[in-house]
C-alpha cells in the first residue's frame, strides 16, 4: 500500500477502483490499479505477499498473476501454483488467462482437513475510493523499498537464522526465544545500536522486537575446538522432533503479532483519513506526525515478513534434515530384520530349487516316456497310412481292370450289360456289332443290351477324384462319340 500521503490525493477522491475483497473481512482487500500487473504470492518481489498463518506453504512464491488485457478487462492466470486458483469454484488451468467480472469468487489454495473455506478467498467488485482504502492491504515491493535501511539495520535476524541453522534447530529455538520488547522501551536495532523511529505510546506492549544486541549476542567467541564440539552435539540434536515442534509454536506467535501489527496499521489508516476530513488545512502536524507513526508500523510489519519468510525456509530446510535422519535411523534399525528376511529369503529359495530340481527330473522321465509313446504311435500311424495306401492302390487297380471297356481301353462311357452280362461302352459295342453279333469276350450271340446306370454313377464319382488332364480327357472323348466335335466317329448310332 505504501505510503498513505501518496495514495490519499485529492485527485483520487470519488474515484471508483477495481479491487478483490477478502470474504468476511474489511481489511486485506488487494487493490487492482488500471495499467500494472498485479503479482500475488508467498516469496519476495511480489505485489502482494500473503504468508498463511495456518499452512505457510498454502500459498506458493509466485501464486497467481492478474493484469488488464488489450480491452481494458481483468485477467487472472495460475502461475503453476502448487495448491492452485479457484475462480467460481472451478480450478483454473495453470498458465491459462481467464477474464474475471464483477462479483466473480477467487479462491487462492484449498481448504484444509477440518476447514470447510479456503483462507484466502476473494470477491471482484468495484467500489469509492474512500471505501476501499482504509481497507487495503499493503503492498510488499514499495514497503521493500521504502524500507531498505531498516532491513540493513535488523540484518541480524538473518544473518543468526543462517548461523543457527548451521548449528541445529535446538539453537535456533534458544535464539529466536530471546525476541522480546519490555513495555514503554523504544526499539532498538542490532547493527548500530540506533533507536527505531517509533514512539513508544503507539505500540502495543505484547509486539515484541530484538533486544540489544548486547543481551542477544553478548561477546564474540572465538572460532576453535570448543566451537566444533559444540556444532557437533546440537548437530546430533537436530533429529530431536521437540525442536521442530518448539519452531512451529515460534513460528505461530510470530504470525499473531503481524496480524496484530496489520490491524494497528489499518486502524491508524482510518485515524488518518477521519483526521483529514475533520481538521482545517492549516493544522497539519497531527496529521503528519500520525502518518509518521504509520510509516513505522509499516517499516515494523514489513520487517516482521521479512524474517517470518526466513524463518519459513528455515523451517522447511530443518524439517528436510530431520526426516532425513529418521529415515537414516529407521534404516540402521531395519538392517537386521532385513538380513534375517533375506537369509530366509534364500534358504527358502535353496529348497524351492532343490524342490524344482527333482521335478525337473521327474518332468523329464515323463517326457521321455511320452516320447516314446509318440513315436511307437508315429510308426503305428505310418504302417497304418502304409496299409491304406496299398488297399487303395490294389482297389484303384481292381475299379481301373473292372471298369474299363475292353474294346476302347477306356472307362466306360454309357455303359451297357449284354445278355452275357459283360459291360462294354454303348458306343464300342455297337460298332463292334456292325462287323459281329457275338459278345467280344466270350463269343456268345448277342440278344439283348441294357444300361447299367450304376457303373455309370460311379465312374463319374471316380473321375471326379482324378486330375484335371484325365478328366479333361474324358470330356473330349464323350464329345466325339456324341458327334458334337468335327472328326467324331459317324457310326449313326446315338446313345439314348
Amino acid at each position: 500500500m505504501g505510503d498513505p500521503g501518496s495514495l490519499v490525493t485529492e485527485g483520487r477522491a470519488g474515484e471508483r477502483s477495481w479491487c478483490l475483497r477478502r470474504i468476511g473481512m474489511n481489511a486485506e482487500w488487494l487493490l487492482l490499479e488500471d495499467g500494472n500487473e498485479v503479482t500475488v504470492g508467498r516469496g519476495f518481489g511480489v505485489t502482494y505477499q500473503l504468508v498463511s498463518k495456518i499452512c505457510p506453504l498454502m500459498i506458493s512464491r509466485n501464486h497467481c498473476i492478474l493484469k488488464q488485457n488489450a480491452e481494458g478487462q481483468w485477467t487472472i492466470m495460475d502461475n503453476k501454483s502448487l495448491n492452485g486458483v479457484w475462480l467460481n469454484k472451478k480450478r483454473l488451468e495453470p498458465l491459462k488467462v481467464y477474464s474475471i467480472h464483477k462479483g466473480d469468487h477467487i479462491q487462492l489454495g484449498v481448504p484444509l482437513d477440518n476447514k470447510e473455506n479456503a483462507e484466502y478467498e476473494y470477491e471482484v467488485t468495484e467500489e469509492d475510493w474512500e471505501r476501499i482504502y482504509p481497507c487495503l492491504f499493503p503492498k510488499s515491493d514499495q514497503m521493500m523499498e521504502k524500507n531498505k535501511g531498516l532491513r540493513t539495520k535488523r540484518k541480524f535476524s538473518l544473518d543468526e537464522l543462517e548461523g543457527s541453522g548451521a548449528e541445529g534447530p535446538s539453537n535456533l529455538k534458544s535464539k529466536i526465544t530471546k525476541l522480546s520488547c519490555e513495555p514503554g522501551q523504544p526499539v532498538k536495532s542490532h547493527g548500530k545500536g540506533k533507536v527505531a523511529s517509533q514512539p513508544s505510546e503507539y505500540l502495543d506492549p505484547k509486539l515484541t522486537s530484538f533486544e540489544q544486541s548486547g543481551k542477544t549476542t553478548g561477546a564474540h567467541v572465538n572460532p576453535g575446538p570448543a566451537k566444533v564440539i559444540e556444532l557437533h552435539h546440537k548437530k546430533k540434536k537436530a533429529s530431536n522432533p521437540s525442536a521442530s515442534q518448539s519452531n512451529l509454536e515460534l513460528f505461530k506467535v510470530t504470525m499473531s503479532r503481524i496480524l496484530m501489527l496489520r490491524t494497528q496499521m489499518q486502524e491508524k489508516q482510518v485515524a488518518v483519513l477521519n483526521v483529514k476530513k475533520q481538521t482545517k488545512k492549516g493544522s497539519s502536524k497531527k496529521i503528519v506526525k500520525m502518518e509518521q507513526e504509520l510509516q513505522d508500523l509499516q517499516s515494523q510489519l514489513c520487517a516482521e515478513q521479512a524474517q517470518q519468510q526466513a524463518r519459513v525456509e528455515q523451517l522447511e530446510k530443518t524439517i528436510q534434515e530431520e526426516q532425513q535422519h529418521l529415515q537414516g535411523l529407521e534404516k540402521e534399525e531395519g538392517e537386521e530384520d532385513l538380513k534375517q528376511q533375506l537369509a530366509q529369503a534364500l534358504q527358502e529359495y535353496r529348497s524351492l530349487m532343490e524342490e524344482l530340481n527333482r521335478s525337473k527330473k521327474n518332468f523329464e522321465a515323463i517326457i521321455q516316456a511320452k516320447d516314446k509313446e509318440l513315436e511307437q504311435t508315429k510308426e503305428e500311424k505310418e504302417k497304418v497310412q502304409a496299409q491304406k495306401e496299398e488297399v487303395l492302390s490294389h482297389m484303384n487297380d481292381v475299379l481301373e481292370n473292372e471298369l474299363q471297356c475292353i474294346i476302347c481301353s477306356e472307362y466306360f462311357v454309357e455303359a451297357v450289360t449284354l445278355n452275357c452280362a459283360h459291360s462294354f461302352c454303348s458306343y464300342c459295342i455297337n460298332e463292334w456289332m456292325k462287323r459281329k453279333v457275338e459278345c467280344p469276350i466270350c463269343r456268345k450271340d448277342i440278344k439283348s443290351k441294357t444300361r447299367s446306370l450304376v457303373l455309370d454313377n460311379c465312374i463319374s464319382k471316380m473321375v471326379d477324384n482324378l486330375n484335371s488332364e484325365a478328366k479333361e480327357r474324358r470330356i473330349v472323348l464323350i464329345r466325339e462319340r456324341k458327334g458334337i466335335e468335327p472328326g467324331a466317329c459317324g457310326s449313326g448310332i446315338s446313345e439314348s
